[in-house]
């Protein structure tokens, strides 16, 4: 099993690449946002523990959100592998992630991060924000302090598995097919697959 860990700034390319990555590779996408809204319509337990926290505008606790990791896990035994979007964010959220795979018998393969100089991201999110009603593209300001945000909170998680030998960074700028071909190496030589 393979399981992916696609990191990297808002515009460096990570919706894009992950859909590539599932289409080449067969793996699920595991999207802590599709989780939270799948469980909270299906109104199961978990979703309903999760609906109460959103309910009074907090976030959602790691344990809720691993046990529903947990559950898609178990829905999904013959999955190739999955690449996880959105989560962790933090080292709290990587040791716990750590500790369910290990417990069904399986780990986090590889880190791959998106590098992408700062520029070019406030670039990409300007432009997307003409296109995309997204107020949060709309404004170089908040675009710089959500860049700002993701290095600070997702730098301790990349230290995380770095320590086992699992974060790699891959050069994110360049077009969306050499991104492409620079991931694809990294997760054939991890499948030991020909390059």
């Amino acid at each position: 099993m393979v399981n992916l860990i696609l990191f990297g700034p808002p515009g460096s390319g990570k919706g894009t690449q992950s859909a590539k990555i599932i289409d080449k590779y067969g793996l699920l996408h595991l999207s802590t946002g599709d989780l939270l809204r799948h469980e909270i319509g299906n109104k199961t337990p978990l979703g309903l523990e999760a609906q109460k926290f959103m309910d009074q505008g907090l976030l959602v606790p790691d344990e809720v959100v691993i046990g529903m990791i947990s559950s898609k896990l178990d829905a999904n035994p013959d999955a190739r592998g999955f690449i996880f979007d959105g989560f962790p964010r933090t080292t709290a959220q990587a040791e716990a992630l750590d500790k369910l795979l290990a417990l069904k018998k399986t780990a986090i393969s590889v880190v791959l991060s998106l590098e992408v100089p700062e520029e070019e991201l406030i670039k990409r999110l300007l432009n997307r924000g003409l296109t995309s009603n997204r107020p949060d593209d709309a404004s170089e300001d908040v675009v710089k302090a959500r860049i700002v945000e993701y290095h600070n909170k997702t730098a301790p998680v990349a230290d995380h598995y770095a320590k086992f030998g699992k974060f790699k960074k891959v050069k994110g700028d360049g077009t969306v097919e050499e991104i492409f071909d620079l991931l694809s190496k990294e997760i054939d030589e991890l499948l030991g697959e020909k390059v």
